[in-house]
């Protein structure tokens, strides 16, 4: 056979298959696009931070995993609408090893064209994509870009041997069938599908148990690390559902006479009965990525939106040093530092704050707090903080006189609600529960509870831990004077107090503009990147249902139906089938709201309302894409089917 006949075929096949090839080719340019851009922003020299590279580094990795998936899924969808026409080419006589070299060149071409017009169009918005990251980041630094050529060659590598794997896999589903099977291909799926109750129940049992996790899970830490279960358990209740939970229900509305018996439902029931099997699947997928574009749109919009807040929350005061020990030699250090750099750079120290304390760890049950050595992700565990009688009478300008067994408690989030607390062996009546405290205000944005205990005097609080010294105070005058000073009093406090540290909100925004601004810039990337897979797999869903009902209505004309009978049985069908992913997605994560209201409060995001603002703005925004969508595909559905 002569050679040149399977490029001839090769480019033949792709123009006559082109309403599926070339959304498949302008995925894969987008995918290749955007995998080179973020593993080249994550190799750039002008990205100096290192939290924000750690950042598009994983970025990268879940690209990898995307990509590796969604070009096997969408190309599942080619190869099983092709199947029929190259059962076609072996029974007119051309043999599976000349068809394996026919799809050798389409995969070429495709891959090529993916690859090439991918790093291309990678390269010319990787500089837009680069300002575009420097902008959120708010940095004003003149950082170079160039063109990178590790990730260039990385990019080649890792899409070369996926089209390679797609076509292995092709190859392999050619081989294993023989032409009357491969005739019928196209066909596969049509057998009515039976009640699987046993994944019905474990589809129940997983939604429900994520469910439950989401909506009982208290404590902040508790939520980060239960969350991720829960994701696995409502992405295995999702599919078992719509894979087998929906052909149960369609099999019931079937049984229900009254209503299958009526012209509206007779036709759209037993029609998505039919293909339920494989149409599950993708129904899944769907939501579950529609699931996923709500969630990490709408936190990682509400953490660089809330971005104040935040800084407000973690940064009650706009400066705090901390020394392990307490020592006079410390303080007077820190006394005179802050007296000369304040005074040389021309601002003033205010609101300040200054004790000594002694602090641990601790599981309070019952009535029993115990030193523990490491964290408890539950409500049991506190962060304990101790002050004497005359510290707290001090700070809070009070005159509270405590007996020798007597405290007073204050915590920061929520209550701790107890008349007597036994603490290293000893009973101490609560005489007071606080409702405030100046140096301490209520916060939720805590990774655990914190527990403030007030002693009667300090001997009683070294018997429990040694004594720390903290020093809390806002700064007033310029930003650039304030800036000044607290990297001169910041540089000589390490050299001098190594084992101290020392925070503060303006010297701290640029790093948390880094990490927040960082995931604002991943979220909204991935975010595209999956509403991107979402369309094409609808568009290839209503394409094949297009081609699967065609024939199916077409009978049905010939038996009587109007025309306008069976638009309205497909609108029916399509109706139901296409928003139903997004009404379960909607239901995910408003399930999903509380918990993450804990883990944004991890991240110092307390601000709830602005969290459900983002998240319903999110439900809005996307719901109108995904009906300029479906009114798009429905489109050439109903061309399909007509």
């Amino acid at each position: 056979m002569n050679n040149f006949i399977y490029e001839k075929l090769a480019v033949t096949n792709l123009k006559n298959n082109r309403k599926t090839y070339v959304p498949y080719i302008f995925t894969g340019v987008l995918t290749v696009m955007m995998f080179y851009i973020i593993d080249a922003l994550s190799r750039g020299e002008g990205i100096t931070q290192n939290t924000l590279k750690i950042c598009l580094q994983y970025a990268t990795g879940v690209i990898i995993v995307f990509a590796v998936i969604f070009l096997f899924y969408t190309n599942s969808f080619l190869i099983k609408r092709r199947k029929k026409e190259i059962g076609v080419y072996n029974i007119l006589g051309m043999g599976k090893r000349h068809i394996a070299r026919m799809m050798a060149v389409e995969t070429i071409l495709t891959a090529g064209i993916s690859i090439l017009g991918g790093l291309a169009f990678g390269i010319i918005f990787g500089k837009l994509m680069y300002l575009l990251l420097l902008k959120i980041l708010h940095n004003s630094v003149d950082m170079q870009f160039s063109v990178n050529g590790t990730a260039i060659v990385q990019t080649v590598i890792l899409f070369a041997g996926i089209f390679l794997l797609t076509y292995l896999y092709n190859i392999l589903q050619i081989q294993l069938v023989n032409p009357v099977e491969l005739l019928h291909g196209g066909n596969q799926g049509e057998k009515e599908p039976k009640s699987r109750w046993l994944l019905v129940i474990v589809g129940v049992a997983a939604l429900g148990n994520g469910y439950w996790i989401a909506l009982t899970t208290e404590a902040p830490l508790e939520a980060l690390l239960k969350f991720f279960i829960a994701v696995i358990c409502v992405i295995i209740g999702t599919y078992a559902l719509f894979i087998a939970g929906s052909i149960v229900v369609l099999k019931m509305l079937r049984k229900n006479k009254a209503y299958y018996y009526n012209p509206k439902h007779f036709t759209s029931v037993s029609g998505m009965i039919y293909r339920m099997k494989q149409n599950g699947a993708g129904l899944a997928n769907i939501c579950v990525l529609s699931t996923m574009v709500l969630v990490m749109v709408s936190t990682t919009v509400s953490l660089y939106a809330g971005m104040e807040d935040i800084l407000d929350s973690r940064f009650p005061r706009d400066v705090s040093i901390v020394c392990k020990q307490a020592d006079v030699d410390h303080e007077e250090i820190i006394e005179r530092l802050l007296k000369e750099q304040c005074e040389k750079a021309g601002v003033k120290i205010t609101d300040r704050v200054w004790y000594r304390y002694g602090s641990m760890n601790a599981v309070l049950k019952g009535d029993k707090l115990e030193n523990v050595d490491q964290y408890y992700p539950d409500n049991h565990f506190y962060y304990v903080e101790m002050i004497t009688q005359e510290e707290y009478n001090r700070i809070e300008k009070k005159n509270v006189s405590l007996k020798e067994q007597e405290i007073l408690t204050y915590t920061t989030n929520g209550k701790c609600g107890k008349k007597q607390i036994n603490i290293a062996g000893q009973n101490y009546q609560v005489k007071k529960e606080l409702s405030e405290m100046t140096s301490q205000p209520k916060s939720t944005a805590e990774m655990y509870n914190t527990l403030y205990i007030v002693f009667a005097n300090a001997e009683q609080i070294e018997r429990i831990e040694p004594f720390s010294y903290a020093d809390k105070f806002n700064l007033k005058g310029d930003d650039g004077k304030q800036k000044e000073a607290l990297e001169q009093i910041q540089n000589e406090f390490y050299e001098k107090i190594p084992d101290g540290t020392m925070e503060s909100r303006m010297l701290s925004r640029s790093s948390f503009y880094e990490l927040y601004g960082g995931l604002f810039f991943i979220g909204i990337y991935l975010g595209s990147m999956f509403i991107m897979a979402t369309v094409l797999i609808i568009y290839y869903k209503q394409i094949s249902e297009g081609y699967d009902d065609r024939e199916r209505y077409q009978i049905m004309q010939k038996v009587g139906m109007s025309k306008k009978e069976v638009k309205r049985s497909i609108r029916s069908q399509v109706l139901s089938v296409f928003f139903l992913p997004l009404v379960v997605a909607v239901i995910h994560v408003a399930v999903a709201f509380k918990v993450m209201t804990k883990i944004l409060g991890v991240l110092n995001l307390t601000n709830v309302s602005l969290f459900a603002v983002c998240t319903i703005i999110t439900i809005a925004v996307f719901a109108v894409f995904y009906i300029i969508v479906y009114s798009i595909t429905a489109k050439e559905y109903y061309r399909i089917v007509n």
